[in-house]
């Protein structure tokens, strides 16, 4: 069944409502659930058990949901490091994952390899004894695009798992499991729930020695995802398909006029025929380049001008939602990491041509 067709007929269970059910419980008197691990709600939940069936089923793999994020990270590395081995990072991307890998990993004595994100060379020699190896594509902010096939043959010669970031994609745009990848990280928070009201976050894979792990770990540390996130992120992944389309048609549209501003620097979009990473996009992404665009101004003043004059976007942190937001995002990440004009623009549901107004009015205030 294709993927969007998954999302529909799975979100519901036959004969029942159409809309799915919030089941609050942690705790059950029945025992069926025991083959999933003991009956409580540390291990098990019927709607998060809901959830990773949907999302499984659309990467053809195991699903399993974590309160956040940066939690289904922390658990990978648990499952997969100890000390005396080492995981890889890229030196760009979500600065997030950089920032709890060294301040937390290292200080237990796992090796912390930084390398530049899109030199395949600096990867491959980054991952000659690793754990694991991280990449994220298209790159949160800077939309660099790494080609993934080539980032799982790197990773495998030299022994390591390699782990992809899929959140600005999503998997109805890009499948990394499919390319090589061994896990698929996401944070669901953002494009998978879709409503800025939801945090949460997923891995998806195929090795079942490695799932049992990671749900063993989950069920030890309590990191499950609660009911009622849960029951957010399902009610999200019913728009997913329409969302998605919907916000990369308006960024496709937006990137090329941002382009054609006097005071716009630069602009990086995937989709854009001239844009560094069009190429491998086109050859591993289908069915649009995602809702995530990035622009640059003269700098930090000028960005934070167009901050101040957007009437329509909100001037907010997170990507994914149904709401436009933008951000500076040299405000909040380590200095020097991005350039200080650079703006984040995440592109939500409204109509393009009025989101095409606001930032040329914006724009035009600098």
């Amino acid at each position: 069944m294709d993927p969007e067709s998954t999302l529909q007929s799975a979100s519901h269970e036959p004969g029942a409502g159409l809309a799915p059910s919030l089941q609050r419980s942690v705790t059950f008197h029945n025992m069926p659930l025991a083959a999933r691990g003991s009956p409580y709600g540390r291990s098990i939940a019927p709607v998060a058990d809901q959830t990773e069936r949907i999302l499984g089923g659309i990467e053809d793999a195991t699903a399993i949901v974590f309160s956040s994020g940066m939690t289904a990270w922390t658990m990978l590395c648990l499952a997969a490091l100890a000390p005396g081995r080492a995981v890889a990072i890229p030196d760009g991307g979500y600065y997030g994952i950089e920032v709890l890998t060294g301040e937390l990993f290292e200080r237990w004595g796992v090796e912390v390899r930084r390398y530049r994100a899109t030199d395949m060379a600096a990867l491959a020699a980054a991952a000659d004894g690793a754990s694991l190896v991280l990449i994220e594509t298209p790159m949160n902010p800077t939309l660099d695009v790494i080609d993934i096939a080539a980032a799982a043959e790197a990773a495998h010669a030299g022994r390591a798992l390699l782990v992809c970031d899929n959140t600005v994609a999503t998997p109805l745009q890009q499948r990394p499991l499919d390319l090589g990848a061994d896990v698929c990280l996401q944070s669901a928070t953002k494009c998978l729930a879709g409503h800025s009201d939801t945090l949460a976050g997923v891995l998806s894979l195929r090795d079942a020695t490695l799932a049992e792990r990671l749900v063993t770990l989950r069920t030890e540390t309590g990191t499950i995802l609660a009911p009622d996130p849960s029951w957010l992120l399902l009610r999200g992944l019913r728009t997913l398909a329409v969302r998605v389309a919907r916000q990369s048609a308006s960024a496709l549209e937006l990137a090329g006029r941002l382009g054609s501003h006097a005071r716009v620097a630069s602009v990086r979009y995937p989709g854009l025929p001239g844009d560094p990473g069009h190429e491998p996009a086109c050859r591993q992404m289908r069915g649009g380049f995602g809702g995530l665009v990035s622009f640059a101004v003269a700098d930090a003043a000028a960005a934070e001008s167009v901050e101040r004059s957007l009437r329509l976007i909100h001037p907010a942190t997170s990507l994914g939602g149904v709401e436009s937001l933008i951000e500076r995002r040299a405000r909040i990440e380590p200095a020097g990491r991005v350039p200080e004009g650079l703006l984040r623009l995440s592109v939500g549901l409204e109509h393009p041509d009025d989101l095409w107004a606001d930032l040329e009015q914006a724009l035009d205030s600098i």
